[in-house]
């Protein structure tokens, strides 16, 4: 397939975020199409057998299966891990595909884990429950404090996992701090970024080693596919990661990459917008509920940390109410707003985690990270502001707000 010829790195290190987002990895065939082709194909032909061992060997460079390549998808992996500022990316089908991924491919029994307590219910069971069945100890900190982690650093500590912000907490972690603990160390940091994505935050910048994601979320933003990325250096994503992903198949198919590869041309558009709108429901609502969690309002504790880290906070934050009773009454009460345990969509979405994304967790976990029974997960879209706040106008003073 015959490479465009503007993405040589020495042109492309030169284009802004923007611009990557729309071009960037873009691979065009022999036709010259403007969107990029979907190739759904399983498999290759050869025009020789001796080409086919010379490519099983690497001798020679082309595509052998699509559980380990395919053109559609290889444009999706240099799109992200331009955008992410990385030297290369490996997508997966899922987010959750990614985080297992990127955890199990470079620990073994024995090894320890040193993991942010406030993190999606899927994460914490990885870190709870998946890795000690095969010897790998975890330790769970609260990651708004660097020092937590160097507190519980073991000489067998191999991996530093969080996220930031923390889902659905929105827990701010000081990046150059823990990733610059991980390094003295020789400890891998890894940064769960699917909440802002590289157009909002790009943690390399800050020293992360290795940065993985629910493209699901953010990067398609419309609710309609699975995907998952994982971003680092050339060999950390060829000596450790592939062969794990190459053996095990958590392969994201074609359809969903260039799905995924329409979303990140308006990525920049629509975090952007969100974020906006976020900030104007978040005010509002400030002055109606008991406690509200949006890095991007001053009265946030890690308020400057996160516009330090951060060019927007983005679309997601959270809010308390008195409890489970009034949470679902007023989720009950929305007439716009969708009830729903997805995030990162251009839809106005909420949810009430301790019952759906963290009902998995233990009520122990729950009240370690802050999910309390009255906590509500809210995801501001694309919709006129005033129109999402009528909405929870109406429906607070439906509860008692």
């Amino acid at each position: 397939m015959k490479r465009h010829s503007g993405q040589d790195r020495s042109i492309t290190q030169n284009w802004r975020p923007a611009t990557l987002a729309v071009r960037g990895g873009t691979a065009r065939s022999e036709y010259g199409e403007t969107s990029e082709a979907m190739f759904l194909t399983s498999g290759y032909c050869y025009d020789r057998a001796e080409d086919a061992a010379a490519r099983f060997a690497g001798e020679q460079t082309g595509m052998t299966y699509s559980r380990l390549q395919n053109p559609t998808v290889e444009m999706l992996e240099q799109r992200i891990a331009l955008l992410e500022g990385a030297e290369a990316c490996r997508t997966m089908a899922t987010g959750m595909a990614a985080m297992t991924a990127v955890l199990l491919c470079q620990l073994q029994q024995g090894d320890h884990v040193v993991a942010g307590r406030a993190a999606f219910g899927s994460c914490r069971w990885l870190v709870d429950t998946l890795l000690p069945k095969f010897g790998i100890q975890s330790t769970t900190v609260d990651a708004r404090d660097p020092q937590a982690f160097e507190d519980v650093v073991r000489p067998n500590t191999k991996v530093f996992f969080f996220e930031t912000p923390a889902n659905p907490t929105m827990d701010v972690v000081d990046l150059r701090a823990v990733c610059g603990i991980a390094r003295e160390r020789g400890i891998t940091s890894v940064v769960d970024n699917a909440f802002a994505t590289p157009a909002l935050q790009r943690p390399m910048e800050f020293g992360a080693d290795v940065t993985a994601y629910s493209a699901t979320k953010m990067m398609d933003g419309q609710g309609r596919v699975l995907a998952g990325a994982v971003c680092g250096t050339q060999d950390f994503i060829d000596n450790t990661l592939l062969p794990f992903t190459r053996n095990t198949g958590p392969t994201l198919s074609a359809f969903n990459a260039w799905v995924v590869l329409k979303g990140l041309e308006t990525l920049d558009l629509r975090i952007r917008r969100q974020s906006e709108n976020a900030l104007a429901v978040g005010r509002f609502l400030e002055a109606r509920v008991p406690r509200i969690l949006h890095p991007g309002l001053p009265s946030h504790p890690q308020h400057e940390l996160a516009m330090s880290q951060m060019s927007a906070v983005g679309g997601i934050f959270a809010f308390e109410v008195e409890d489970r009773a009034q949470a679902h009454a007023l989720l009950n009460a929305l007439e716009l707003i969708d009830i729903s345990n997805n995030i990162g969509d251009s839809r106005s979405l909420m949810t009430h985690p301790a019952s759906t994304t963290h009902y998995g967790v233990s009520a122990e976990a729950r009240a370690e990270m802050g999910v309390t029974e009255g906590l509500l997960r809210l995801n501001v879209g694309l919709e006129d502001p005033q129109d999402l706040i009528d909405d929870l106008d109406r429906a607070l003073r439906q509860v008692g707000l």
